[in-house]
């Protein structure tokens, strides 16, 4: 089940890292997936569950694409409690938010995002706009020719090397089912 507030805080946790605790749309969508890439190689599933695409700019995870383009209710959804829009197609963290507030990350989800951070985070929009269409470095996106094409999360397992994808994009979907089903019991 798709979770806003932890999308937000993913995106709050990097924008942290900012100088103005900023970021740029591209750039934004374009960690996330690469944080949700980071923490499948080395845990064995994303971040967040949700579905990935492949679009024009690049691969994208497609409900926080959503949220970022305020395509949802942002203040019901909790969205809204850790970031805001700015000029010139910039999130920027809430004030008054710093890294505790960021309950929903868990230590692994937090290592995930520092590394990309590390790696991408120097990187200009349109860099790492770029760097995501190269096969070389996410051979999961495909051109989708000007429109949006679903990245199975068995492909994005196949690519970073995970033993039996099929297997193990089974397993999170069956997790994720089984999260869903105790959030309604709740």
């Amino acid at each position: 089940m798709y979770n806003p507030v932890k999308a937000a805080q993913v995106i709050a946790h990097l924008a942290c890292k900012a100088p103005d605790r900023t970021l740029d749309v591209i750039k934004a969508i374009k960690l996330v997936y690469l944080a949700d890439r980071e923490s499948i190689a080395k845990f064995g599933a994303p971040i967040l569950d949700e579905r990935r695409s492949s679009m024009p700019h690049g691969p994208v995870n497609s409900q926080t694409y959503s949220h970022i383009n305020g395509e949802h209710d942002l203040d019901a959804c909790g969205w809204s409690t850790f970031l805001e829009d700015c000029a010139n197609h910039q999130l920027a963290v809430k004030a008054g938010i710093d890294e505790d507030d960021l309950d929903e990350l868990s230590e692994a989800d937090i290592q995930c995002l520092d590394a990309v951070w590390s790696k991408f985070g120097s990187m200009g929009k349109w860099v790492l706009r770029d760097w995501t269409h190269e096969k070389a470095n996410v051979p999961e996106w495909e051109d989708p020719k000007g429109s949006s094409t679903p990245i199975p999360l068995e492909r994005i397992m196949a690519m970073v090397g995970i033993d039996s994808p099929a297997e193990q994009a089974a397993l999170v979907e069956n997790n994720n089912k089984v999260s869903r089903l105790l959030s309604q019991l709740a």
